[in-house]
């Protein structure tokens, strides 16, 4: 079960002045690492590396201004068919990461978990995985999940293959199932719909990303490639969400609203 962490307002004491209303929950669609690399002639690993800088400098910059969760999309169910070269280098740049990054986030308050299909993953790369989860499960000031071998429509087959097999067990009520229900069932449980999406590198889809999920979401998208994109890249993509109006199919309308996060 994942437990609900206290919440945090809209705005925090660290939050700076031009940031009045920031998004609760952010997700990132991190792309573009590889043609960072070929448009410099280097090999694709090369801006893979270089994307692991943006993520260290994006977690540092929520973290600081009081963004309460972040969702990035690091490894999705279709990037399995890429090369075995390529695959491997993610998966140790991944390790790397959480060596590197874990004491910070302790430090720093920050709770890790992943989600997505464990199963494909290589054992050295699951311990480690579950070791981080363990050892920031504390952590109260921020949620930064990472996307692994994710899909989102296989997310919601598993979440409707684990619905049904309660029905069939009696344990819930089909004519009675919420929305809410629903979504108890999904790995992503306790997490909030994002509030903000941001897509890098000039691509406009969302690419199987939490597709349940970001039914009301705001869509950001900009021409920098991952391994370039920066705290004012960052900035720029928030300052403009700070314009929008959320109306959620209602009249009026409000620049931000926070949704609350389900326990499963």
């Amino acid at each position: 079960m994942i437990s609900k962490p206290d919440t945090m307002g809209p705005r925090t004491r660290e939050a700076p002045d031009w940031l009045v209303r920031p998004p609760v929950h952010l997700a990132i669609i991190m792309d573009g690492n590889g043609r960072w690399a070929q448009k410099r002639h280097l090999p694709r690993v090369a801006g893979h590396r270089q994307g692991a800088q943006s993520v260290r400098r994006t977690v540092t910059a929520c973290r600081a201004w009081g963004i309460r969760y972040l969702t990035l999309y690091a490894f999705s169910w279709e990037n399995w068919k890429r090369s075995r070269l390529e695959v491997d280098a993610l998966m140790h740049l991944l390790e790397d990461y959480l060596d590197r990054e874990e004491s910070l986030m302790i430090e720093k308050s920050i709770r890790f978990r992943a989600i997505g299909d464990r199963s494909r993953l290589p054992q050295s790369v699951l311990r480690r995985l579950e070791q981080v989860e363990a050892s920031t499960g504390r952590g109260v000031a921020m949620d930064l999940t990472l996307a692994l071998s994710y899909s989102g429509r296989e997310e919601i087959l598993a979440a409707a293959r684990r619905m049904a097999s309660d029905a069939i067990a009696g344990k819930i009520d089909p004519a009675a199932i919420s929305q809410e229900d629903f979504g108890r069932y999904f790995d992503s449980s306790g997490l909030p719909p994002p509030d903000l999406l941001v897509r890098t590198s000039g691509e406009y889809r969302v690419s199987n990303f939490l597709l349940w999920q970001i039914a009301y979401t705001e869509l950001y998208f900009t021409g920098v490639y991952w391994p370039d994109f920066g705290e004012e890249d960052l900035k720029q993509a928030l300052l403009d969400f700070q314009e929008r109006q959320r109306r959620f199919g209602a009249e009026g309308g409000t620049s931000a609203v926070t949704s609350g996060a389900t326990e499963r």
